[in-house]
């Protein structure tokens, strides 16, 4: 006898041998609201600590306390929803078959899903749950009290066999591994608790980082974003590694490159990522700060420091970047950590007015940093600008004169030099793109219309209260310490730059995003800081600033609170591509036994995303209809790839995809003996978000192809 036949002798044991009529009826309301039976007994927890509380046990210093079963409601709360999330996983992992869908003669007393079996969540969960209000009350009510949460635990395992719904082996690891969460949980705030009597500011960090951090993970393993295109690019990028590309540097295709080599080519495998670079970036920033005013101003220092990381996570700007990984992700957590080496750099102990003594390992560091967020987004030069007009006007003039910023600069363009070698192979094509976005072909022209937009985006993504407060922030500071300039001149330079090139030329909302870092930190400090005058000016101002970031920040993560229409939910590119990667393996598995088949669009993003979610990872091609150049323009082409597969007899045929209900293209139809045409349209919340034409083509001939003029 194996251990299934065991199993399924002790369901049906329980399910049959165990049957009687008052089990009938309260084993479904067990496995259904059992939690209505919790109600009571949290009430008399809360009435048992609030008179240990405040009556004559009040001598006997118990640490039971209202504060201390709202923590145990929280923490009981938050291994309900931890256990949940990971048992569903283990669920898809394991994949067995409830007994109600596999065996004959179940007594059935609820609905069967078809939700995997092991382990039960019902178990699971209730016992993460018990656990941990077990684990505070045990020693500070009766007894009989302390473990009423585990029989209720134990009584939903048990109805969930009893009612026909799962295998005794499902509600015993459900229990376990219910419990061993549990005691993970418990672990962890008493490790926080005794930390924070210690460190209070860094433990409040972390804890709030580790929270997040595994929101996010659960949210981009079930959130409702697909892969954005621009991620879908990047990935591409990852599948064919060079020193360079087109638009932007290579670290970006070598981070989700490590991702997914570890994760695999999965949504979680590209975007882990960015939860790793946003919580990194946080801790930097907490340094950062903690370095600047710690040591000066003890008693503002950790404060302000603190509340810089979290407005780092909580302002719209930034938020989505701990989701969503494409450049900005990393490139935010490289200008911090430069800021960082940069401060520490100008403040080496030993630091004299002639510049000797200076530490030479901070300049070293701060040149690879610098250049390591060159290799991530060009605009990280504007560290150059920013670091030399606060030397220049600050204290810290004489370091211009020494050899250690012109050597971390040696070192930025050393580190930055494959982008360089990588230009001149291919010519120049990175210059000519950049020169492209920032228009300089159109020359001096004024656009009123453009500035409004960027102005107002800028308004928007940082929110308006707080945009308000931190440029008065800024300029209340001024420069009347090394710290405030530090600040501004981080800030002003990059931020002003880019509100004057709006009037020229079109402006992305986050290429000043790094002009707003510093920004954060003035806030946190003229408005948070202790004892500061902006304090008790802007208090309202400020609880109303975040709790505006707060909600933005939510409604970005799931628009569909407000129910926006596709055409003002700035999400809705993050949606309707994985519908379209079904459709077409679904026409690519039909075509597969009538030779070989070709997937490619006339758009980089529509190409990247059928790469991605057409089953199998196939190579995708991106022709060229007039558009401007992109990679795959550096890639072998149809054409190429065609000679090659003639060469060996096969017949080629090919699925062409464009957004929206179009036409076939004279050049692309030409292309093809015939075709088919299809219209895919992608609804979601009853709105239509997006319309794809599909062309199923026949025995390609060749397509006439140019290089894209347009950079």
């Amino acid at each position: 006898m194996n251990i299934f036949d065991i199993d399924k002798g002790l369901f049906f044991l329980i399910n049959h041998g165990t049957s009687n009529a008052l089990f009938d009826v309260a084993m479904p309301f067990m496995t259904a609201k059992s939690y209505l039976l919790l109600i009571p007994y949290m009430l008399y927890v809360l009435y048992k600590a609030y008179k240990i509380q405040n009556t004559e046990y009040r001598s006997q210093k118990s640490e039971f306390d209202i504060k201390i079963v709202l923590w145990a409601f929280v923490l009981a709360a938050f291994a309900f929803l931890l256990s949940d999330w990971l048992g569903n996983e283990i669920k898809h992992t394991i994949r067995r078959i409830r007994p109600c869908n596999t065996l004959e003669g179940v007594k059935l007393l609820v609905g069967c899903t078809k939700s995997y079996s092991m382990p039960s969540n019902h178990a699971t969960n209730s016992f993460a749950f018990a656990m941990v209000l077990y684990y505070f009350t045990r020693r500070n009510i009766p007894v009989l009290f302390s473990i009423y949460p585990l029989i209720l635990a134990a009584l939903v395992a048990f109805s969930r066999v009893y009612v026909g719904v799962h295998y005794v082996g499902d509600v015993v690891v459900g229990a376990l591994f219910g419990t061993a969460i549990a005691f993970v949980i418990v672990g962890l705030f008493r490790y926080a608790a005794s930390h924070y009597k210690m460190r209070p500011h860094s433990t409040l960090l972390f804890s709030f980082l580790f929270v997040i951090s595994v929101f996010r993970i659960y949210y981009i393993l079930h959130g409702p974003l697909d892969l954005g295109p621009d991620e879908a690019h990047y990935w591409e990028w990852s599948r064919m590694l060079d020193l360079s590309y087109y638009s932007k540097g290579p670290m970006i295709a070598y981070l989700v490159y490590i991702g997914t080599s570890i994760f695999g080519d999965t949504v979680f495998g590209i975007r882990v990522m960015a939860v790793i670079f946003s919580a990194l970036s946080s801790i930097y920033m907490f340094m950062l700060v903690n370095h600047m005013y710690g040591k000066q101003e003890p008693e503002i220092g950790q404060p302000v420091a603190l509340s810089s990381a979290l407005l780092l996570q909580i302002i719209p700007m930034f938020a989505p970047f701990g989701v969503i990984f494409t450049i900005d992700s990393p490139f935010i957590f490289f200008w911090i950590l430069s800021l960082y080496i940069f401060w520490k750099a100008i403040n080496s102990e030993g630091a004299k007015g002639n510049g000797q003594g200076l530490n030479h390992t901070q300049w070293i560091l701060l040149g690879i940093s610098i250049g390591l967020g060159l290799l991530t987004k060009y605009t990280m030069a504007f560290f150059y600008l920013c670091a030399f007009l606060f030397l220049l006007f600050s204290g810290k003039r004489y370091l211009l004169k020494s050899l250690k910023p012109y050597t971390a600069l040696l070192i930025s363009l050393l580190v930055f030099s494959p982008v360089i070698i990588w230009n001149f192979q291919h010519d120049w094509v990175t210059i000519r793109h950049t020169a492209g976005q920032a228009h300089v072909s159109e020359g001096l022209k004024i656009s009123l219309k453009n500035f409004i937009e960027f102005l107002g985006s800028q308004i928007g993504i940082i929110t308006p209260i707080i945009f308000v407060m931190m440029f008065y922030a800024l300029f209340k500071l001024g420069t009347k310490s090394l710290q405030s300039g530090f600040l501004l001149y981080f800030s002003i330079p990059v931020i002003g730059f880019f509100l004057l090139k709006s009037i020229q030329g079109k402006v992305q909302p986050n290429w000043a995003m790094t002009g707003y870092i510093t920004g954060i930190i003035a806030f946190a400090k003229y408005f948070m800081g202790r004892g500061t005058k902006g304090k008790g000016q802007g208090r309202l101002l400020v609880i109303a600033g975040i709790t505006v970031a707060i909600l933005v920040t939510v409604i970005a993560h799931y628009p569909s609170i407000i129910k926006l229409p596709p055409k003002l939910d700035p999400s809705s590119r993050l949606r309707g591509w994985k519908e379209l990667g079904v459709e077409v393996s679904r026409i690519h598995d039909s075509m597969k036994n009538k030779g070989e088949v070709f997937i490619f669009s006339d758009r980089y993003q529509v190409s990247s995303e059928l790469a991605f979610y057409v089953k199998g990872h196939p190579r995708t091609y991106c022709i060229n209809l007039g558009r401007r150049m992109n990679q795959y323009d550096l890639w072998p082409d149809m054409n190429s790839n065609a000679f090659k597969i003639r060469s060996s007899g096969s017949t080629i045929n090919a699925v062409f995809v464009r957004i929206d209900n179009v036409d076939m293209p004279t050049e692309v139809a030409e292309a093809f003996e015939k075709y088919d045409k299809r219209l895919l349209q992608v609804y979601d919340r009853g709105y239509l978000l997006r319309e794809y034409s599909i062309f199923i083509c026949y025995n390609f001939k060749g397509i006439k192809t140019a290089m894209p003029e347009n950079y």
